[in-house]
């Protein structure tokens, strides 16, 4: 069975330190992803509902997550959220829109993958990384490439949008089992 109707997508915005620069990263996405027929948004911002993970997890179809680097890694509090939940993550896609340094953040999305496989989640292989990202936007919030990352992040909705379907169309033929 499938189904056309928009996909629920849950942006979960992992950093909680004060003065984090993951609000400007957040908008941005949103902002892009708002202009899309083909999903239906909710938005997990930690440092605002740090007892929310698992609830917007368990109604998602699918789940993006925004994501700095810290020390060559993703955000302890973001470590110790994920370790509260377990079955809200099972079959469904995971994507990351990272921020940091020179790596624009991609260290902290390596160090995520498997966790995410040990939760029984996919992760899909396009990313939206910013490397120096205080550097790259402006101060409206745009980034300062707006075609390269306009792109990049019309890649991986797109790429978002097919394993959301296909993995809840799957779910609901054969509810996952770990």
């Amino acid at each position: 069975m499938t189904t056309n109707s928009p996909y629920q997508l849950a942006v979960v915005i992992s950093s909680v330190r004060e003065g984090r620069f993951a609000p400007v990263v957040a908008n941005w996405f949103l902002d892009r992803a708002k202009q899309r027929d083909d999903l239906a948004l909710t938005v997990i911002d930690l440092a605002e509902t740090p007892g929310g993970l698992a609830s917007g997890v368990a109604t998602a179809d699918a789940v993006v997550v925004i994501v700095p680097e810290y020390n060559h890694s993703y955000p302890g509090p973001f470590k110790n959220a994920l370790d509260e939940t377990g079955r809200e993550w099972h079959g469904k896609p995971v994507a990351f829109v990272s921020y940091g340094g020179i790596s624009g953040g991609l260290r902290a999305v390596e160090h995520l993958r498997p966790v995410f496989a040990e939760l029984h989640a996919m992760t899909i292989r396009e990313t939206v990384s910013f490397p120096y990202a205080w550097n790259n936007f402006g101060s409206d919030g745009e980034h300062l490439d707006a075609d390269g990352a306009d792109l990049a992040a019309t890649t991986l909705l797109n790429q978002l949008n097919w394993w959301a379907n296909a993995l809840r169309d799957a779910r609901q033929v054969r509810p996952y089992a770990a």
